[in-house]
């Protein structure tokens, strides 16, 4: 692995950027997850080779468990293990032709599931990585799990050896890994009766499952070609609801709860809020957040401008508004996925465009930083924050997707 930043105890030992990581303690190195494992120890030997070659050993002791201070040109050289299903609700497959090469990468590997919290299917897993796994403790683990039953996941994700799932969650909770546990839930084919079924017997995980979701299919309108799916109905996410709490631990996403027209429980529901990154008490905790954010300071004037988001968030962000009648929100239409895509992050530039085309927006337009891509001023089309802007008339701000930066952003 190629270093390309060198501080701390790495420094003091003589460690250079441009120098190759070849082994730790004697032990090869392949990924961050081999530098995170074997650095652990306080008395470290690395074996190095610099750009011209040359090899050499270096020593160096930190505190146990610390940050040796070393960055890679890349974490996973060789790139990430790839998705080898064929999901019949995939939404990557339910993209339009014609869209950036990245939106149609599917990621499903376990390390990614340890660095970054995405959820895999385990179906690509070989012998040697699921002992690596248990070996190096990679925990905790987020497994897209859709249906226990091994006939049921063969069928929802297209791949024989789908069936293999609870096999591989019991090794690793045998092995000391804690998992979180996703469902997607397809009306006739993992609800009902197949739900509280697969939720039983993720039970029998113990207390090596953190936490479980249970999330509403997305289905936009280019699904030409893939099996006919319905989308969760009202009826639907009203018994789903029900089912799932008469289990521990498992929560619906907050798109259920607006599908069913329920309310949304409060903060303390959700506990620690395990399953953020699944929708899964985001508006609880913005609404909590949002009360810390503006205690007191209610009289304080904000300035004239327009909130762009998708429809999933907006009634909230409607409701928390009343008193700041210069601030409007628009629920935009989410016209390049179809209008069953209510959440902002899979808006685009020309969606937030019609949405607010011919409007009076005020002194700025603000969006939520999810609708752009990770680190960059773009969205999912291609146009960019500047060309929205020049096109509105109206700067356009992305802001982070919580209560105090948007409310710092009101006040201007």
């Amino acid at each position: 692995m190629v270093i390309t930043r060198v501080g701390s105890a790495a420094r003091r030992a003589g460690v250079r950027a441009g120098d190759t990581l070849v082994s730790v303690n004697g032990q090869p190195i392949a990924d961050i997850l081999d530098v995170r494992y074997f650095t652990y120890e306080r008395n470290l030997t690395l074996e190095l080779r610099a750009p011209d070659g040359v090899a050499r050993l270096v020593v160096l002791k930190h505190s146990e468990g610390g940050d040796i201070g070393l960055s890679f040109l890349d974490d996973l050289p060789g790139g990430g293990k790839t998705c080898r299903n064929n999901c019949v609700f995939c939404f990557i497959d339910q993209n339009p032709a014609g869209c950036r090469e990245s939106l149609y990468v599917k990621d499903d590997d376990a390390r990614l599931s340890f660095l970054q919290g995405n959820y895999i299917t385990l179906t690509n897993l070989q012998e040697k990585e699921v002992e690596r796994i248990c070996k190096l403790r990679i925990s905790p683990l987020g497994v897209s799990v859709h249906a226990t039953d091994p006939k049921l996941r063969v069928r929802l994700l297209r791949n024989k050896r789908a069936g293999e799932c609870m096999t591989l969650m019991r090794r690793f909770a045998d092995a000391g890994i804690f998992l979180n546990a996703q469902i997607v839930l397809v009306p006739s084919f993992n609800d009902g009766e197949r739900l509280s079924e697969t939720l039983r017997e993720l039970q029998s995980l113990g207390d090596a499952l953190i936490s479980t979701s249970v999330v509403p299919v997305g289905l936009t309108k280019h699904r030409t070609g893939l099996p006919l799916i319905q989308p969760v109905s009202r009826g639907t996410a009203q018994e789903t609801i029900k089912t799932v709490s008469c289990f521990p631990r498992v929560w619906c996403s907050d798109e259920m709860y607006l599908r069913a027209g329920h309310p949304i429980p409060p903060a303390e529901f959700y506990e620690d809020f395990p399953q953020l990154e699944n929708g899964v008490g985001m508006i609880a905790l913005f609404r909590d957040d949002w009360s810390a954010a503006v205690s007191g300071q209610r009289a304080e004037k904000v300035r004239p401008c327009t909130i762009a988001t998708g429809k999933a968030a907006a009634t909230m962000l409607a409701d928390l508004l009343l008193p700041y009648p210069e601030v409007t929100v628009v629920a935009v239409e989410n016209r390049f996925f179809g209008e069953t895509v209510d959440v902002a992050g899979l808006l685009t530039g020309q969606d937030v465009l019609a949405g607010l085309r011919g409007r009076n927006l005020g002194d700025a337009v603000l969006i939520p930083s999810t609708m752009l891509r990770r680190g960059e001023d773009v969205f999912l089309d291609d146009m960019t924050v500047g060309q929205l802007s020049e096109k509105l008339e109206v700067p356009v701000t992305p802001v982070a997707p919580d209560a105090e930066s948007l409310w710092r952003e009101i006040r201007g």
